[in-house]
């Protein structure tokens, strides 16, 4: 893609992003704006204008009478100011208004024909755009969003990891799925990557070490939620801080280096990453031999006319890897992901010896 690098986030690493998770009256964000740049901890001012509730009858928003009170605030501190688009007017007043950057949810993300509106409502402009992630693990979608914007001529692109949703019972309000947001860092790796540790936590106590996670993984900054009084916020109160305790946290976090000129480093590392291609080299063959006799499993069972799906068996394989792999050093959560997907595979070579001769009649 054609790029260009975004200045306020280059000028600093991590660049911080933060104010309210919604602009709720102009004394609210002034103040915290105002105490946010007095911490001299936060390079871009944030607040949402117009908020995409699940549910109708709640807080969303006070439109665009806030983008004046952000417009107010960067006079006041000299901070950038930016601000979440979902749709071609949102565009079109963030521009009369002058905001410097501008970002697209997740809910948004997630919606093509929206993305091409907002590109097309961009196009001949020099704006700055952030484009999260899409609520659901689709990193194509993604892609896709970050594409759209290119073609009508946006350069200055920026992504922002804030989590996936997920089912079932976890500690985050949003799960990580860190590995999704480093291949989209592979893909594009002129492009920014900033962590949204406020909606992947959805709690205070959660933010530092998501923080340091997404440093420790080379990411360029974060968008950190801050309010005067969290906990009256209208929105999201329970995941965001206050400035004082945004100062403590970016304070708290530890800023290590993507690179060093060091020889005996290199040396060890490079040591030490030949062992892990060759223990690669080895699992890859031993997955491929378990896959050859999953195909005679699955010729004994066409064979005898019964099913590919064994649930009985499969809990068994679960429970006991699970064991074992606890003994290794292995979660549990991670020993169901790695064996789901081999069960899956073998289920596929399972499903093509079964299904072989049909297939060739036809």
């Amino acid at each position: 893609m054609n790029t260009k690098p975004i200045e306020l986030i280059n000028q600093k690493r991590p660049v911080v992003i933060s104010g309210p998770c919604s602009a709720e009256t102009e004394d609210q964000v002034l103040q915290t704006c105002t105490q946010l740049a007095e911490t001299g901890k936060v390079d871009v001012l944030r607040a949402g204008i117009w908020k995409p509730r699940t549910r109708p009858n709640s807080f969303e928003g006070v439109g665009a009478v806030g983008l004046g009170w952000l417009k107010k605030a960067r006079e006041q501190t000299g901070l950038p100011i930016s601000v979440e688009v979902a749709n071609l007017n949102h565009v079109f007043e963030c521009l009369k208004h002058q905001v410097d950057i501008l970002w697209i949810g997740a809910r948004t993300t997630v919606n093509p024909f929206s993305v091409q509106e907002i590109a097309d409502a961009l196009k001949g402009t020099d704006a700055t755009v952030l484009v999260k992630n899409p609520i659901n693990a689709d990193i194509e979608l993604w892609t896709g969003a970050l594409e759209r914007l290119n073609k009508a001529g946006i350069t200055k692109l920026g992504m922002v990891h804030r989590g996936f949703a997920q089912h079932g019972n976890s500690i985050y309000r949003n799960e990580p799925k860190w590995q999704l947001a480093v291949e989209m860092k592979r893909r594009f790796s002129e492009i920014p990557l900033i962590c949204d540790p406020s909606h992947i936590a959805g709690n205070r106590e959660l933010l530092q070490g998501i923080s340091q996670q997404a440093l420790d993984m080379d990411f360029d900054g974060l968008m950190i939620e801050s309010h005067i009084t969290p906990d009256e916020a209208l929105s999201d109160r329970a995941q965001q801080v206050t400035p004082q305790r945004l100062e403590e946290l970016v304070d708290s976090l530890v800023i290590r280096r993507p690179h060093i000129p060091d020889e005996e480093l290199t040396n060890k590392l490079s040591l030490l990453r030949n062992q892990i291609d060759l223990i690669d080299d080895d699992l890859l063959k031993l997955l491929g031999e378990r896959m050859k006799v999953a195909e005679e499993i699955g010729e004994v069972k066409k064979e005898k006319g019964i099913t590919i799906l064994q649930t009985n068996r499969w809990e068994e394989i679960i429970e006991k890897a699970s064991e074992n792999g606890a003994l290794q050093g292995l979660s549990k959560k991670f020993m169901i992901r790695y064996l789901n997907a081999i069960h899956q595979e073998s289920i596929d070579h399972q499903n093509e010896v079964m299904n072989q001769s049909e297939l060739s009649e036809e």
